[in-house]
């Protein structure tokens, strides 16, 4: 297996699991949130863990210091009991370039120059397949006259996507175990493996020109750098969970165990999320709701 690259990894497993919530603060978090805060910090205390706080603030066109803040008075509110100085994405920018540096220097990285509107020209036809977020994969062969480096000047905007094809065959031939552990209570001696599927991803975004770094591979740099040992997220990041085994593997990071929880669903039978305008905890506790009744209201459904 490659070894760790990036300053302060390594692959010793400590006996004191290590947990995360990791917000981002492009809005005010709301009973969704509630419920993962609460689900980690349950785990935490089950297994005589650590909780961490993470704030993900790497997308800085919508990420605002007043949502930093007032998640962090959220938080405190509910009494969650993370330790001090949580790890913010947005000063960690080089550790996520070492990391595109690796994939580049096993030539998994490719530059995408085509723009929204010619991917979606180029994915018209009924039957192209999707991701697991139902997003169309990545017509990589019809844009390839498009993404010709040698046609495009340097100065362009384009996304630096990840090879699938490539990357997957420099797993085989590194004997990589492309399984994630999924474990279902926090006492439970067993982990499900579950077969990763990157290949369901297509070539996937990892950066833009703009961009430091994708979501997915933010995620799997942050999670082995704050030696996380149990990822308790939604149920919505199951899937992602089968392309982040994936980095993991190939830029020899640690592998966390999972468990992926249920969601709370709105009136409609959608997830509760910022961009539905959900109703906020501020709002709640301004109507008079107390920290119990909201981890009642999380936990209960």
């Amino acid at each position: 297996m490659p070894l760790c690259y990036i300053a302060g990894v390594t692959n010793q497993s400590s006996n004191r699991p290590v947990l995360r919530f990791a917000p981002s603060p492009t809005g005010h978090l709301h009973l969704g949130h509630a419920l993962s805060a609460f689900e980690n910090e349950r785990w935490a205390k089950a297994s005589g863990g650590r909780l961490l706080l993470r704030i993900e603030d790497i997308d800085t066109t919508r990420c605002r210091p007043e949502f930093v803040a007032a998640l962090l008075e959220d938080l405190a509110w509910l009494g969650l009991p993370f330790e001090p100085s949580p790890r913010r994405q947005s000063e960690h920018f080089d550790d996520y370039r070492q990391a595109l540096d690796r994939l580049a220097t096993m030539g998994l990285l490719y530059r995408s120059y085509a723009s929204r509107a010619e991917i979606a020209a180029a994915v018209r036809q009924p039957g192209h397949p999707r991701d697991p977020d139902g997003t169309p994969l990545y017509p990589r062969a019809a844009l390839a006259a498009m993404d010709d480096p040698a046609r495009r000047d340097p100065a362009e905007p384009f996304a630096l996507r990840l090879d699938m094809t490539a990357a997957l065959a420099k797993a085989a031939a590194l004997g990589l175990s492309l399984f994630w552990r999924e474990q279902r209570a926090p006492r439970d001696q067993s982990a499900q493996p579950i077969p990763a599927g990157p290949e369901r991803w297509g070539d996937v975004v990892l950066a833009r020109k703009e961009f430091p770094a994708s979501y997915h591979l933010a995620v799997v740099v942050d999670d082995a750098l704050q030696g996380i040992t149990h990822v308790v997220r939604g149920r919505d990041l199951y899937h992602a969970t089968g392309l982040h085994r994936l980095l993991q593997a190939l830029l020899g990071l640690p592998e966390p165990i999972y468990h992926h929880h249920d969601l709370l669903l709105g009136p409609d039978g959608e997830k509760l999320s910022k961009s539905a305008r959900s109703t906020s905890l501020r709002a709640l506790r301004a109507d008079g709701a107390t920290p119990a009744d909201i981890k009642q209201m999380a936990l209960m459904g």
